[in-house]
C-alpha cells in the first residue's frame, strides 16, 4: 500500500495487522482519487471508519486543506498516527479516536465542516446508514458536499435514497464499490 499521488507520492503506508482492516488497494484507491481529483484541493476532507488512513492521507498529499481521520481501534490508530508521521503530512491532519457516530457529533459541536466524507464502515453491518442519519442536519455538510460510502457488492445503493442524500454515481468494482451521495436539505426552502 502506498501513496498514489502529490507531494508524499510513491510512500509506502504501513496498515495494522490482522483482518480487522480492509485496506483500499491501490488500484482501486486511484480511480476513487481520478472520479474526485477536481473536489480535493482545498478541500476538507472527513475520514470515518479510517483504519490505515491511508484514503485521508490520499488527499493530504493531494492538496487537500485539512483531514481528519476517525478511528475506535486502538491497533489502527497508532497504524494511522506512525502512516501520518511518515509521510510528514501531520500539520493537515487531525485525529479523532472515537466512533464515527460520537466524532460527528463531536465535530457538529466543534462547528466543523467537510466538503468530502469518505466511510468504509464494515461491510453489511448497516454502519453506514446510523452515520448518514447523523449527518443529516448535522450542519458539517451541505448541498455541495460529497459523501463516498465504500461497500460491498451486495449492498443495493437505493438504499441510501432513503435519507435525505441523493445517489449520484456508483463506481463498481471486481470485489466491492464505491456509492457517491449528495445531501438534499429538506428543511430549506
Amino acid at each position: 500500500m502506498r501513496v498514489i499521488a502529490g507531494k508524499s507520492r510513491r510512500m509506502t503506508l504501513a496498515a495494522p495487522a490482522g483482518n480487522s482492516v480492509r485496506p483500499t488497494t491501490d488500484r482501486i484507491k486511484e480511480t476513487l482519487f481520478n472520479i474526485i481529483q477536481g473536489d480535493i484541493y482545498d478541500s476538507r476532507f472527513l475520514d470515518l471508519f479510517s483504519g490505515s488512513g491511508a484514503i485521508g492521507i490520499e488527499a493530504l498529499s493531494r492538496g487537500a486543506r485539512k483531514a481528519v481521520f476517525v478511528e475506535k481501534s486502538k491497533d489502527a490508530l497508532e497504524c494511522i498516527e506512525y502512516n501520518i508521521e511518515r509521510t510528514g503530512l501531520g500539520e493537515n491532519a487531525e485525529i479523532l479516536p472515537m466512533d464515527a457516530l460520537s466524532a460527528v457529533r463531536n465535530l457538529m459541536r466543534r462547528k466543523q465542516y467537510f466538503d468530502l466524507v469518505f466511510m468504509d464502515p464494515p461491510y453489511e453491518q448497516d454502519m453506514e446508514l446510523s452515520v448518514l442519519e447523523a449527518l443529516d442536519g448535522s450542519g458539517i455538510i451541505d448541498e455541495e458536499s460529497v459523501i463516498i460510502i465504500e461497500t460491498s457488492l451486495r449492498t443495493d445503493e437505493e438504499r441510501f435514497n432513503n435519507y435525505n442524500f441523493s445517489v449520484v454515481r456508483v463506481k463498481k468494482y471486481k470485489t466491492n464499490q464505491h456509492v457517491f451521495l449528495q445531501y438534499r436539505d429538506n428543511n430549506k426552502i
